[in-house]
């Protein structure tokens, strides 16, 4: 079978709008013949799967109902540039036990504490927080002067416990620290009986009268909500005790001789809950008989236990009042920022 080729002369042009009338227009064919409306017609595009979502940044919520950006108060500050500490009216009003002022610390040529000025309330609970190597642990251990076992260490300023200069050139120092108890975030029991981690404080200071020391050590156990569980064995070694039970034989020995401060360093960081809130417990019952001031990490722990709060940042005192006020209420952007989780 043969087909014949048609001539070009004789083959009719094809019309451009004929042919696409005739074919259709190609993008015609996207469109839904049915539809007749304006969302039908030009359709919304479905929304990719969650997976290929970005995530949206919201603004953070403060204690004081404000709405806050998502940058925050955090900076270094330059060279030995200072700050002035937000000092809240009610703690300038407070009988102060120790004060603090215009201490600066260097360890060899790193400063660790810039110009820090406060008073240390008499018979109420003073918690320092603030993060990491922010200079709470050294300021504490300033006060009874443990810093002076470092090598290459130097301060400018002064503390004051009762008037009294810690840092005069004729304090004699042992007896400085008989005047304070402190504790520390592990606790250190002596390798010796519980009775005797007890009465060492009068033991180094030659008491020698055993009814006295009896009743020292009772006192002291019983201010430590201890004395229940060891009474019936003050002779046994006081490193059999239980975690807890050793820190709260620490604390019994730091206030045996009756400090006129207690410090506590951490004092339930290595605790597990129930031993925690046996020491809060026992902070609480120590409150006005004994003016402590205590370094946390927990927020929720000097919410719990503390009168007064302050806040502390790369070496600086940053703000300081009740702690109320300040976990409510702060003064400082920097200290909201904190204690909302902002940094730290």
């Amino acid at each position: 079978m043969t087909t014949e080729a048609i001539p070009e002369s004789d083959a009719a042009p094809a019309d451009e709008g004929s042919t696409r009338d005739a074919v259709g227009d190609p993008a015609d064919a996207l469109v839904d013949p049915k539809a007749e409306t304006e969302e039908e017609l030009n359709p919304v595009a479905a929304p990719p799967p969650p997976s290929a979502r970005q995530p949206v940044s919201r603004p953070m919520r403060t204690h004081s109902g404000r709405v806050r950006s998502g940058e925050t108060s955090l900076r270094p500050f330059e060279g030995d540039e200072g700050v002035e500490t937000a000092m809240h009216e009610a703690v300038r009003r407070e009988e102060a036990v120790v004060s603090v002022e215009g201490f600066s610390l260097w360890y060899g040529a790193k400063r660790a504490l810039f110009d820090v000025s406060m008073p240390v309330p008499k018979g109420k609970v003073t918690a320092l927080v603030g993060p990491s190597g922010c200079g709470k642990s050294t300021l504490l251990r300033s006060v009874n002067r443990l810093n002076d076992l470092i090598d290459e260490v130097r301060f400018e300023g002064d503390m004051k416990l009762n008037g009294d200069s810690i840092y005069g050139p004729s304090v004699d120092v042992i007896e400085l620290r008989k005047r304070m108890g402190i504790v520390f975030q592990k606790s250190n029991p002596f390798p010796m009986s519980i009775f005797e981690n007890v009465i060492y404080p009068l033991r180094i200071d030659g008491v020698r009268d055993k009814k006295l020391l009896a009743e020292v050590c009772e006192r002291a156990l019983k201010g430590a909500a201890l004395w229940d569980e060891v009474k019936d064995r003050l002779d046994e070694s006081g490193l059999g005790l239980s975690g807890g039970q050793q820190q709260r034989l620490c604390i019994a020995r730091a206030i045996a001789a009756e400090p006129e401060v207690l410090l506590m360093d951490e004092p339930c960081s290595a605790l597990d809950p129930i031993a925690t809130g046996k020491i809060e417990d026992l902070i609480d019952e120590l409150r006005g008989e004994y003016t402590i001031l205590m370094v946390t990490h927990n927020m929720q722990q000097a919410a719990r236990t503390s009168d007064y709060t302050a806040f502390m940042y790369l070496g600086r005192l940053i703000e300081f009042g009740p702690t109320s006020d300040v976990f409510q209420r702060p003064i400082r952007r920097e200290t909201e920022d904190y204690l909302t989780g902002r940094y730290g």
